[in-house]
Formats: C-alpha cells, sequence, structure tokens
C-alpha cells in the first residue's frame, strides 16, 4: 500500500473514545520495548507519527491511527515490562480484553515479537489468548536486520516452535531500520481486511 495520509486520531483509555467510524482495524500487540511504534512508523512512511519511547511500558492507551481513509491501526498497550506495578499491568490487562473481545471493526492482530530471541511467556501467552478468541494473527518479528541473513531460518524456526504457531499465521520477518518485509506485511494486512470483510464480521456499532 502506498501511504498518502496518515494521522492519529486519539490516544484512547476508554472504549467511548474509540473512534466511531466503521473502518477495519489492525491491532498491534507486543512487548513493551519490542519496537511497535517503530514498526508503524515505517509502515506508513513517517518518522515519528507513533512516538518512541526509551523508557518501556510509558505507553498506557491505545492509540489510534487512521491510514490512507481507508484503515485504522490501533497501537495496544505493551505487555510483559515488569517495572510498572500490578495496579497497571492489570488496568492494561482490562483494557486490552475489552478492546479484543468487544471491537466490533477489528479485522485482526498484528503481534509483534522480536526474531533475535525466543518468544517470551508473555508472548506465547498472547498468541495462544489470540487463537483462544478465534482472531486472525500476523506474526511480525523484527530487528531482523540486527542478525545476519543466514540466520533467519534458524530463528524463524524458533519463533515458530515458540509459538507453536498455526500453518496459516504468516509469520513476516521485518526491519524498521531497512523496511525488510514492509510490502509483505501490507500484503497480509490486506488479505485479513479482505477476509473478515468476506465473513461479514466488519460491521457497524449498534445504533
Amino acid at each position: 500500500m502506498k501511504v498518502t495520509q496518515a494521522e492519529l486520531i486519539i490516544s484512547a483509555v476508554d472504549p467511548r473514545q474509540y473512534p466511531e467510524d466503521a473502518l477495519p482495524e489492525i491491532a498491534l500487540a507486543g512487548r513493551s520495548n519490542v519496537g511497535k511504534s517503530s514498526l508503524i512508523n515505517r509502515m506508513i512512511h513517517r518518522k515519528n507519527l507513533a512516538r518512541t519511547s526509551s523508557k518501556p511500558g510509558k505507553t498506557q492507551t491505545i492509540n489510534f491511527y487512521r491510514i490512507n481513509g481507508v484503515l485504522t491501526f490501533a497501537d495496544m498497550p505493551g505487555y510483559g515490562f515488569a517495572k510498572v506495578s500490578k495496579a497497571v499491568r492489570a488496568a492494561w490487562g482490562r483494557m486490552s480484553e475489552q478492546y479484543l473481545t468487544q471491537r466490533h471493526n477489528l479485522a485482526g492482530i498484528l503481534q509483534v515479537i522480536d526474531l533475535r530471541h525466543p518468544p517470551t511467556k508473555d508472548d506465547i501467552a498472547m498468541y495462544e489468548w489470540l487463537k483462544h478468541l478465534g482472531i486472525p494473527v500476523i506474526v511480525a518479528a523484527t530487528k531482523a536486520d540486527k542478525i545476519t541473513r543466514g540466520q533467519w531460518p534458524k530463528h524463524k524456526k524458533q519463533v515458530k516452535e515458540g509459538l507453536q504457531m498455526e500453518p496459516k499465521d504468516p509469520l513476516i520477518l521485518f526491519s524498521s531500520q531497512t523496511g525488510q518485509g514492509k510490502e509483505e506485511l501490507w500484503s497480509e494486512i490486506g488479505r485479513l481486511i479482505s477476509d473478515a470483510k468476506e465473513r461479514g464480521t466488519l460491521s457497524r456499532p449498534p445504533e
């Protein structure tokens, strides 16, 4: 996709603040320091629309980005960061659960993990939860530029086996630095949205 327009719509803490349009949404889930904001910026060809932070765990909202007026990225709070209070982690969990189980126009999830390391317990728990909810998943393994191309097969296998990925779920190697995987990821996002439309799962909220 050629992105010509992208904007942050709202940083929401409550469902009443979520965008009310019926645009398909792709939510991004991942650990606090995995590089979701950098991935978004690379995907939409912007440097700083999605703000990156040197302090993992800082994002405590769901940030909605409208792209080309045809779809929305929903950047969810990062999970698995130990240096925030239990109360904050619980609040993030409630927000995420409410969003994932009730959002009417959610087409699928882009789960972002670090290609360099085996999936964490939190990565595994998130993937299993998404599969339990029946939400389509694309796994984007970031920081592909940090390891040699010859090591990619080994690390892909590590991710697939660690998450026990279902064969139908795509695994895309991605680099926010080089753009590796960008076009492939856009293609898979388009497929998710088309599939959701065919299933009739993208519907307008009740009047």
